[in-house]
């Protein structure tokens, strides 16, 4: 039968110390000097005790405080421990370059001391571990991931990994996507996910339509041959802000904007009206719009008549044949709209501005462009004419 362990008042003392003025737990603490917690913990209580009173048996006012501001140093800690349990416990099950590249990712954030007991590796070892000089993939993924950053703040979280990809062509980078979604993944980086939406025009009218003239061919040759239009409807406090769009089907711009509070007729007009102020198409151009009673309207079609431009609308009840509007308010709700909250129509109007204006036309990679932003499409095609 095993004898039971003697210790001396001093070890005591000491173990108690230690575990009561250093940010390791009371377990971590007896582990480390092999001592059975609950002994540990007996230890603590008649430490406590012996403290609290002196010789005439009344409580000390101040160890009550000391003690105090330890039971609140001891609830922060487990409060920090929890936090970063939360934030990633998975990491437990990972390897160890994982855990101690998480500790230094999180220095200033945790105490190293706490991340190293929490997964459970000694501060030796990460000390160790930071020491190394990185690896030549390592500097590369450095490198790669800031710049990865930069464009992912550019496309405003709106690129994924085949846009991303192409920004990195351009960087002279040859980089895999499933290298660049590790990376992404690792940065904390995702692209603005899609939502559906619903359609405002009203075709229940009893106007002139016109037939399918585009026919699904949602492509053109050159700039300013084929337009197609939509409206739709923006959310703000103030109430619904309607924006109705003409987007060029060589480049995918946006060539004709307008926004109302409401949608009569002249909302589109005034979109195909500033198209035709800024881009001044020929003779012949081909309007195509769905059947709603905006395009339907007398108002205009008198403007399409006096450009001698052609109508074409969609089949009753087919959305598909006018998709290009459709993907670009999909684009345009989900990589604005759903992450605002819009005070006014105003407020909206503006940053609708400046993402059609600034960021779409200008900026933003699209798949149909050979990812180029619609006007250095325009600009590239204008070059080899």
């Amino acid at each position: 039968m095993s004898q039971k362990k003697a210790y001396t008042a001093e070890f005591k003392e000491a173990a108690v110390k230690l575990a009561v003025e250093s940010e390791q737990s009371v377990n971590q603490t007896a582990r480390e000097l092999e001592v059975n917690v609950n002994t540990l913990h007996t230890w603590i209580a008649k430490y406590h005790r012996q403290q609290s009173t002196k010789g005439d048996g009344k409580v000390d006012e101040q160890h009550l405080y000391d003690e105090l501001k330890q039971l609140r140093r001891e609830n922060a800690r487990l409060k920090e421990e929890r936090e970063l349990l939360k934030k990633a416990a998975g990491l437990l099950r990972q390897r160890i370059s994982l855990r101690y590249a998480f500790i230094d990712a999180n220095q200033g954030k945790f105490s190293t001391a706490l991340m190293c007991r929490v997964f459970e590796v000694s501060r030796s070892g990460y000390y160790e571990w930071r020491s190394r000089p990185p690896s030549p993939r390592k500097q590369q993924d450095k490198a790669l991931k800031a710049k990865i950053r930069k464009h992912h703040e550019e496309g405003r979280a709106t690129y994924g990994t085949r846009r991303i990809q192409k920004k990195l062509t351009g960087d002279d980078e040859a980089v895999s996507r499933h290298r660049i979604a590790r990376l992404m993944k690792e940065e904390g980086l995702a692209c603005k996910t899609r939502r559906k939406f619903k359609a405002t025009t009203n075709s229940k009218h009893d106007k002139p339509v016109a037939p399918n003239l585009l026919a699904r061919h949602f492509s053109a040759e050159k700039p300013d041959q084929a337009y197609v239009g939509d409206i739709t409807y923006i959310p703000t406090r103030e109430g619904w802000l309607y924006l109705a769009v003409f987007i060029d089907l060589c480049s995918r711009a946006v060539v004709g904007w307008s926004m109302g509070s409401r949608m009569p007729a002249s909302l589109v007009s005034d979109a195909l009206s500033m198209a035709i102020w800024k881009r001044r198409p020929a003779a012949g151009l081909l309007v195509h719009s769905d059947r709603g009673s905006q395009y339907a309207s007398d108002s205009f079609q008198r403007l399409l008549k006096q450009h001698d431009f052609q109508c074409s609308m969609s089949r009753k009840g087919n959305c598909w044949d006018n998709a290009p509007s459709e993907s670009f308010f999909h684009t345009l709700k989900t990589e604005l709209i759903y992450h605002e909250d819009f005070t006014t129509r105003e407020e909206a109007k503006q940053a609708i501005f400046e993402y059609i204006e600034v960021f779409y036309n200008r900026v933003r990679l699209h798949s149909s462009n050979d990812y180029m932003s619609p006007l250095d499409y325009e600009s590239e095609l204008r070059a080899v004419a």
